[in-house]
């Protein structure tokens, strides 16, 4: 498996030593580097009330970091011919054009630019699994800021905003097109989820969440409804969101995502021709949801956790409420994905992995 034993060794010591602390329950980190699985470890627990042991195969929800599954979605969508990046949503979805958002596209929708960011009034998370109830109340919403002006996180307005837009191009749902688009062709069938199958339900890991965190300061996030800021292991846990085509949310192993970037860094999956879109600045401001400094490719924020996008301006990634991470760069040739079952309120271990990651796969990053 690994042509790098010494990082394989450093990574695993790192897992077991955050176990034994009480730092981490149950974890999984995957790394590819120029087509080659370097990194394959695990270390704890998958459901500590049973005692069941993660494996590499153990299916983990990690919140939003599932969106890298959507936003390759979309792109090999658009490599369909189906729709293009500045096709207007409301092209195919007509009703969206209500109220001032004619003008968004794909584009505003890849790049949170979109104006709809948090989930319109009188939608919660038992409404997730409701498709056309949640689609229809985006279509009514009127966008917080003209479309393309500016960008704000759409924590999960995203995954139906992009897979409506695929269902109307394409007749078919998120969870029947990763399936036949990414995780068939790939052999990575039990490890990339929109919507778990019943019976698989049993194979996946239980969350657990850590201390409360500190209430936030006023004004952080409150386009947001509380429960699309704080990811909670009731949600993560739940079978009817686990269930659910939800694709601003995502279930998988570390070892089948990192192996779908790396298919994307290699050209299986969009071509390599169209590498340069998945790194390509699309938009930069700032971010009218949390305040902090954007730069985004189309679907993707750019830099590398813990760094800023100056000096890892490549790297394409997403991180997941509770402290899941998955980036990928073609500079280095590095396919980076961590997967836990404790939802931390900070991203510590995904800092120190990824740093320690870079430092022995290039250690000039």
């Amino acid at each position: 498996m690994s042509t790098a034993p010494t990082l394989q060794r450093r990574v695993q010591g790192i897992l077991d030593e955050l176990v034994a602390s009480g730092a981490e329950s149950g974890l999984q980190v995957a790394v590819h580097h120029r087509g080659a699985l370097v990194v394959d470890a695990v270390a704890g627990a998958a459901d500590r009330r049973t005692g069941r042991g993660m494996t590499p195969e153990t299916p983990v929800f990690s919140f939003s970091a599932g969106k890298v599954m959507t936003s390759l979605i979309a792109h090999v969508l658009v490599g369909t011919g189906a729709v293009g990046y500045d096709t207007p949503v409301a092209e195919l979805w007509p009703e969206f054009g209500a109220r001032g958002k004619a003008t968004a596209t794909l584009r505003h929708v890849l790049t949170h630019s979109a104006g709809v960011p948090a989930m319109p009034r009188g939608i919660g998370p038992a409404d997730l699994a409701d498709w056309p109830r949640v689609c229809t109340a985006l279509a009514g919403a009127e966008p917080r800021w003209r479309p393309g002006t500016e960008t704000g996180y759409h924590s999960f307005t995203f995954g139906f905003l992009v897979g409506e837009v695929a269902r109307r191009a394409t007749g078919r749902p998120m969870r029947r097109l990763l399936h036949e688009w990414v995780a068939e062709p790939l052999g990575l069938d039990g490890g990339l989820y929109f919507g778990v199958p019943r019976a698989d339900l049993p194979r996946l890991a239980r969350l657990e969440d850590a201390a409360p965190r500190p209430a936030a300061p006023p004004g952080d996030g409150a386009v947001l409804a509380p429960w699309e800021m704080r990811p909670t292991a009731a949600m993560g846990n739940s079978r009817e969101i686990l269930r659910a085509d939800v694709p601003s949310v995502g279930t998988f192993t570390a070892r089948g995502v990192a192996a779908m970037n790396a298919a994307v860094l290699d050209g299986r999956l969009i071509g390599s021709g169209r590498l340069g879109e998945l790194t390509a600045v699309a938009f930069e401001g700032t971010d009218q949801v949390f305040g902090n400094p954007a730069r985004l490719a189309l679907g993707y924020p750019l830099g590398r956790i813990g760094t800023s996008p100056e000096e890892t301006p490549t790297t394409f990634g997403l991180v997941g409420g509770g402290g899941s991470c998955v980036w990928a760069d073609p500079a280095s040739g590095i396919s980076f994905a961590l997967t836990k079952t404790l939802l931390t309120p900070h991203f510590d271990t995904a800092l120190r992995l990824s740093e320690v990651t870079a430092a022995a796969l290039c250690p000039r990053a």
